[in-house]
């Protein structure tokens, strides 16, 4: 990476123009714009998630995807660039089989909710969601390399897993959805 902050308060911003890792300048409502913003969030999010406690290997996994998603956003700052690797994807991926293998099936849908942990996990959840969609909106004007929207993609449901796995911290569990349907389906006497 290019430069290096020295200072914050540039006032190069004030035109409502920002810079970008090449040094061209860009609208701040800019495609690009949108999508570092929607992974510098996610970023944020992951953060607080880590105000709370968690077992060590969950909390080591989400300081990695931290650095991963400042690798991500570095590479959208340089058109062309590459910094976050296939192999990061992978990582995910490993994740989600571990992660997922200890859960039960799932039969229902459940709500963001439970305990603060998994309900900021389901928050990230839906952040990289969004940043997900950012990233296919500046794709489908710029060319990118895949690992950023497969990272984000793969991301959003390693946070729905570690949320149910949070929830089961301390004796928790997921909170189900009470449908209509399946109430109809399996009335209770």
């Amino acid at each position: 990476m290019g430069n290096r902050l020295t200072q914050i308060a540039t006032r190069t911003g004030d035109a409502g123009t920002t810079g970008l890792g090449d040094n061209t300048r860009v609208s701040k409502n800019s495609l690009r714009v949108h999508a570092m913003g929607e992974v510098d969030e996610l970023n944020s999010h992951i953060g607080v998630l880590l105000c709370e406690d968690m077992a060590p290997d969950v909390r080591t996994l989400l300081v990695e995807i931290q650095h991963q998603l400042f690798n991500l956003g570095g590479e959208l700052s340089i058109p062309g660039f590459e910094l976050l690797k296939p192999e990061a994807v992978l990582a995910l991926d490993d994740a989600l089989a571990t992660y997922n293998e200890q859960l039960p099936r799932l039969q229902e849908f459940i709500l963001p909710a439970g305990s603060r942990a998994a309900s900021q996990a389901h928050v990230c959840r839906t952040v990289a969601r969004r940043a997900e969609r950012a990233v296919v909106a500046l794709g489908n004007e710029e060319a990118l390399k895949e690992t950023p929207r497969q990272y984000l993609n793969r991301l959003s449901d390693l946070m729905f897993v570690l949320a149910r796995v949070l929830n089961r911290m301390n004796g928790g569990d997921d909170v189900y959805w009470k449908s209509e349907r399946m109430a109809q389906q399996d009335p209770q006497p």
